[in-house]
C-alpha cells in the first residue's frame, strides 16, 4: 500500500492505535482474539482488557493450525484463558479441553503423530507434556 499511495495527489496515511482496533490477520491472532484477554466495549469493539496493560498475548501455532477449521478442531470446547499468558506456542496434534488456563509463558509440545488432550487446569512454563 505504500507505493500504491503516491499514485493519489493529496493522499495521506493515517496512523491507527493498536487499542483503537484488534487486527486478525491469522489463526494466532483468531486464538488470541477468542480468549478472556479481549473484552467487547458498550460500542461493540474488541478491545484488550485494562490487566493486559496494552500488550496482547503472544500466540505461536504449529502450521497445522493455518486455517479456521483447524483451530476450531484444536479448541473444540472454546478458548482457554490466556488472560495472565505472555507467549503461547503449541507444537503438534493437540486438543485443548474446556477449562485449560494459561499463565505467563507456555509452550505446548506433542512430539507423537497421535493427537493428545491438554485437559482442565492452569499451564505455566515452557513444559513438554508428553513422550
Amino acid at each position: 500500500m505504500g507505493s500504491a499511495i503516491e499514485c493519489f495527489p493529496g493522499a495521506q496515511a493515517i496512523l491507527i492505535p493498536r487499542e483503537r482496533f484488534a487486527p486478525v490477520k491469522t489463526t494466532n491472532d483468531m486464538l488470541a482474539l477468542a480468549s478472556d484477554a479481549y473484552e467487547v466495549t458498550p460500542d461493540h469493539r474488541m478491545v484488550l482488557k485494562a490487566e493486559r496493560n496494552g500488550v496482547p498475548p503472544n500466540v505461536k501455532l504449529d502450521g497445522m493450525y493455518k486455517f479456521v477449521d483447524q483451530l476450531n478442531a484444536l479448541l473444540p470446547k472454546g478458548p482457554p484463558s490466556m488472560i495472565k499468558c505472555d507467549k503461547l506456542t503449541i507444537e503438534g496434534k493437540v486438543v485443548i479441553d474446556a477449562g485449560v488456563v494459561f499463565e505467563g509463558e507456555v509452550k505446548v509440545v506433542n512430539p507423537s503423530n497421535e493427537v493428545k488432550t491438554l485437559y482442565a487446569g492452569t499451564y505455566t512454563g515452557n513444559v513438554k507434556w508428553w513422550d
